[in-house]
């Protein structure tokens, strides 16, 4: 199993890139009718009248898929010890079925833990987008990420 990186293995700057993943609209219309149904998103008709033209998907749906992206690259697989929340979480466009989407991360901030000697902090910038290069969501996300050796200088 691919191990995940360390907290000393990230750096300001540092960049991935995701697969991608296409979204259907009955992965759409499953995913609103149990966590989402307004009707733009279970209800054809009625998503046509809305000011989207048509079923999208639950930014919730994208929020979800986005950090399934992130987990496939076996960035945090092993390391990862949580978030503490995300930060000014945006919904930029509608992703629409058929829409494939891919997730570029970015480091923003990398600092030791004042608690934990164990872990650190990474705040990572993830950016989501779709197959015309356009940004349909973004946060940013704070992550506990263990480290390769425990910070002895903690008292």
């Amino acid at each position: 199993m691919h191990r995940g990186r360390y907290f000393e293995d990230f750096h300001v700057g540092d960049t991935v890139e995701t697969a991608g993943i296409t979204v259907s609209e009955s992965q759409m219309l499953d995913f609103a009718a149990m966590y989402d149904p307004q009707p733009f998103h279970v209800d054809a008709l009625a998503a046509m009248e809305s000011p989207f033209g048509g079923i999208i998907a639950s930014g919730f749906q994208t929020l979800s898929l986005t950090f399934r992206l992130v987990c496939d690259t076996g960035l945090l697989s092993g390391t990862g010890l949580g978030s503490g929340g995300g930060d000014t979480l945006r919904w930029h466009r509608p992703v629409f079925p058929g829409d494939t989407l891919r997730v570029s991360l970015e480091v923003i901030e990398v600092r030791p833990s004042k608690s934990k000697a164990d872990c650190g902090n990474v705040r990572i910038k993830y950016t989501t987008i779709n197959q015309a290069n356009e940004t349909v969501m973004s946060v940013i996300f704070h992550h506990l990420i263990r480290r390769r050796e425990p910070d002895t200088t903690m008292v």
